[in-house]
């Protein structure tokens, strides 16, 4: 056994330009796979960062929900219904839709992401954003968020540098901009729907977007007393609460989220065609790269067939160059794939984030995918004839 491992590598290593350009394209897939892999995950990441930053272990939303970006409000009064059940401590009405930011630098008016809400206490889990409450309980202060795109102007910069930075928001039936100013800074960052973000307080939400019905909300928080069951509670509300809404857990509030950027939208569709085609491009890949070096050596295997070697020792030898050319190859791609993800991330301001459930699954994809390659590879292999080569 411990002459097998010389064999698989000094045939691959006696042509040291293949096997270079061999690894190159061995890592390439790989980092074809990462890359495909890391929008992927940054696709849902930034679709449910609110998610996760909301204060609340139940969530009331309407009962025809798509997604955060698609507006489904329902009556507020259904949210205060929730009180009356002895196991809520509190709820916090949300609303949240999108307006148009007016560039204080060139006047040009991008899409943004309005969040509003009552600031007598957060509701949301962003650093420091506490000692900020009191900034928005004024009228027409706002917090931005400093990881919005840079098409909205140098905002956080300026602001950073101590100046005074008044802004005009547009509703999309408005004609009229509402002037705010911003007062602070908050972490959010953008998705693939949306471009930046905005926190104010209810009151101002209402006057940016005045056709807006009070009673309208888009999303209920539900804090509950210490120690109660949110499952208990999750069945209790769902059975008394109109069929209009629907509570649900944190848990499930995101796997909805990611559901519908995953089967409902053209990106995720996409997205796992790409991942699907990056596999199956490394397949061929290797493959051809096993093939031809099989076919550069097919005198030494039926050489080696001759000598009474069976057919399990000869594929052994493949599946072996299979496994070093995985490992060798992925070594780089991983190298390569985490200066592209730090690139990424400040290009996009999207979570790029190299992690090491990523590491190990492209890991594992190679690896299967040079066996699989290895497979396929031999059955020229397993036909050769001694007679037929001498």
């Amino acid at each position: 056994m411990i002459l097998n491992i010389p064999l698989a590598w000094l045939q691959l290593a006696r042509q040291k330009i293949r096997f270079l350009v061999a690894l190159a394209g061995i890592a390439f897939v790989a980092v074809l796979m990462f890359m495909q892999i890391g929008f992927q995950a940054a696709l849902y990441d930034s679709a449910t960062q609110l998610h996760k930053n909301l204060e609340g272990d139940l969530f009331l939303i309407s009962a025809q929900y798509k997604s955060l970006t698609s507006n489904q409000s329902f009556f507020r009064s259904n949210l205060y219904q929730v009180l009356g059940f002895d196991s809520v401590e509190s709820v916090s009405p949300l609303y949240v839709q999108f307006a148009k930011f007016k560039n204080p630098n060139n006047g040009l008016k991008f899409p943004l992401y309005v969040l509003g809400f009552d600031p007598v206490r957060s509701i949301f889990k962003f650093p420091n954003i506490e000692e900020k409450l009191n900034l928005i309980r004024i009228p027409n202060i706002v917090l931005f968020d400093r990881d919005s795109r840079p098409e909205f102007g140098a905002i956080a910069k300026d602001f950073e540098q101590g100046k005074d930075i008044k802004v005009e928001i547009f509703s999309y039936t408005g004609l009229v901009g509402y002037r705010v100013k911003i007062g602070g800074l908050f972490k959010l960052g953008p998705s693939f729907g949306v471009d930046g973000n905005l926190i104010v307080s209810s009151s101002t939400f209402l006057r940016i977007f005045q056709d807006r019905p009070v009673q309208k909300i888009d999303i209920g928080l539900i804090k509950l007393k210490p120690g109660a069951n949110p499952q208990k509670v999750l069945a209790d509300l769902s059975a008394k609460l109109p069929k209009d809404v629907r509570v649900i857990t944190r848990k499930d509030f995101i796997a909805l989220e990611k559901d519908y950027w995953s089967l409902r939208t053209p990106i995720g569709f996409v997205f796992n065609l790409m991942v699907l085609m990056g596999f199956v491009v490394g397949v061929i890949v290797v493959y051809q790269i096993l093939y031809s070096n099989i076919s550069s050596h097919l005198t030494e295997y039926a050489t080696l067939k001759a000598m009474g070697f069976k057919n399990k020792y000869l594929l052994s030898v493949v599946f072996q160059q299979a496994l070093i050319l995985a490992s060798l190859g992925y070594v780089p791609g991983l190298a390569i794939s985490i200066a592209l993800y730090d690139v990424s991330k400040n290009a996009t301001k999207l979570p790029v984030i190299m992690t090491t459930d990523k590491a190990i699954l492209v890991l594992i994809s190679a690896t299967l995918m040079c066996l699989t390659s290895g497979f396929l590879s031999t059955n020229k292999l397993r036909n050769v004839d001694p007679a037929d080569i001498f």
